[in-house]
């Protein structure tokens, strides 16, 4: 079965701001200790979004407002430190579906794109006006359009970057190259054989 093409995300944002946000608090590492990714979710922010006695923060994730946000907006270099593929993982299954930043650190963005997460890089300025109104209207509906290269909400509008590759792997649905691999199998064992390999 062909991948979905992601050309648009759409749905509500909230912002976590910062810079430098790396990949141990978006997840801890003690919580990296499992076997499949399934429930990473859970401790996604886990270290600020509860205190040492496990009592609720004040973070933005923990506001009611944005329980259903599945737009994450930031600062620069999110998702630095750590290669671990495991932060991306939970921040899709906290149910963000995309990221919109200042910048991203490498090899956090091509996790993310591996998963289908775009990952979009804007302006501080216009990260800023969204912010504050998503704080105003925790229900304002948010596209990120990566066929034009803009985000729009109510009738304002900015541009966003993404990296060529990324763009054409995203929409195309070819951003996931293990299942492309699973799903040209007989072809891959085909060329194999015909090799000699087999």
């Amino acid at each position: 079965m062909a991948l979905a093409k992601i050309t648009q995300v759409a749905g509500t944002g909230v912002h976590v701001p910062g810079s430098d946000i790396d990949t141990d608090r978006i997840i801890p590492a003690r919580f990296m200790k499992c076997v499949t990714f399934d429930g990473l979710g859970e401790f996604a922010f886990y270290d600020v979004r509860f205190d040492k006695d496990g009592k609720t923060t004040n973070h933005p994730l923990n506001d009611p407002r944005f329980k259903d946000a599945n737009i994450l907006l930031s600062g620069s270099n999110f998702g630095c430190g750590s290669s671990r593929e495991h932060a991306p993982q939970a921040l899709y299954r906290f149910g963000f579906r995309a990221v919109i930043a200042e910048s991203f650190a490498e090899i956090f963005f091509g996790n993310c794109t591996t998963l289908g997460i775009p990952c979009v890089v804007a302006a501080g300025t216009d990260i800023k006006v969204l912010a504050a109104e998503i704080a105003r209207n925790p229900q304002l509906e948010v596209t990120i359009d990566l066929a034009a290269g803009k985000v729009f909400f109510e009738d304002q509008e900015f541009a966003i970057t993404l990296p060529s590759t990324a763009h054409e792997a995203l929409t195309t649905g070819q951003w996931d190259p293990i299942a492309e691999l699973l799903e040209n199998k007989d072809a891959v064992h085909a060329r194999i054989t015909a090799l000699g390999f087999a």
